[in-house]
């Protein structure tokens, strides 16, 4: 069962500069994948994978997450991993109607067959906001504030990844701290609300790309 697609912003610094890291951001749907290059992907890159682990004996149950460069409409494979990615998920999730619970408890049955996801007809974006050196070293332990200030504008999300509770309230505990997602119709408005929650939120050395979905916005 096809999810949709979501793009990835891997360098620390904008225009793509700097060291890989985690991930700095993502959005979702990806222009750079047409309907035909979707099914191109699914036709001879998913489908094939996925019939060749039933092959071997070995079927495969689960999230197959398959890591994409696309250069001149052709898509190559980076990698594959077992599990949603990071931060793409989260503009992906954040568009989903359906439920993803039934989905993933019908393809443990062996009964996704049929089975379709419903999604809402808006943009996402997601503005990791990190700790300042990572990917380097980094300190821990900086008071956040305006979380709750980022999550009052509507359409807007914050998921925690590096944080813990401190006396103050949280505090900083990872390289990639927050998610900032928003969505809304329109990937020009989805930008301008994660970076109006972003911009909300502050601790000592906070550091995040301010180019995130640019991209989308030049394909546009």
């Amino acid at each position: 069962l096809p999810l949709a697609g979501s793009q990835d912003h891997k360098p620390i610094f904008d225009d793509d500069r700097g060291p890989n890291t985690g991930g700095m951001g993502a959005y979702s749907p990806a222009p750079v994948v047409t309907p035909e290059i979707h099914q191109w992907i699914m036709e001879r890159i998913m489908v094939p994978v996925v019939r060749a682990m039933e092959k071997e004996g070995t079927p495969y149950v689960g999230f197959l997450y398959a890591g994409l460069m696309i250069k001149d409409g052709l898509p190559r494979v980076l990698e594959f991993n077992v599990r949603m990615g990071d931060p793409e998920a989260q503009p992906l999730l954040f568009r989903m109607k359906s439920d993803p619970v039934p989905l993933m408890l019908a393809a443990l049955e062996g009964t996704l067959a049929g089975k379709e996801i419903e999604w809402i007809d808006e943009d996402a974006v997601c503005v990791v906001m990190a700790s300042g050196g990572y990917p380097g070293s980094y300190e821990k332990g900086k008071v956040i504030s305006g979380i709750a200030e980022a999550e009052a504008i509507d359409g807007v999300k914050v998921f925690h990844a590096g944080t813990k509770k401190g006396p103050d309230g949280f505090v900083t505990a990872g390289g990639r701290v927050l998610g900032v997602t928003a969505a809304a119709p329109g990937i020009s408005e989805a930008i301008a609300r994660a970076y109006k929650a972003v911009d909300k939120i502050r601790w000592d050395g906070v550091h995040f790309r301010r180019d995130i979905g640019r991209k989308a916005l030049n394909r546009g």
